[in-house]
């Protein structure tokens, strides 16, 4: 049986984590720090690779990702700054 999982709930901001930064949930990993691997090119395998806490079965990079491409601007921004 499989679990239906809400993307919604792959990204959390917390008070007192991370600067209250979007990141994966139950991870210290931020939105921006991926998104600065999605600019270097780094393939969703690659980035899980990178991250030996993750592995390909979780969902949370994806989500991730998504949460990314649809706030571009801001961590475009994010990243400059």
């Amino acid at each position: 049986m499989t679990t239906t999982v809400e993307i919604g709930t792959l990204i959390v901001s917390t008070p007192g984590t991370c600067g209250t930064h979007p990141r994966i949930a139950q991870t210290r990993i931020t939105v921006k720090n991926i998104a600065i691997d999605v600019n270097a090119r780094l393939t969703p395998e690659q980035i899980i690779d990178q991250k030996p806490h993750l592995t390909r079965s979780q969902t949370q990079i994806y989500g991730l990702l998504a949460y990314s491409l649809a706030n571009q601007d801001k961590l475009d921004a994010d990243i400059a700054a």
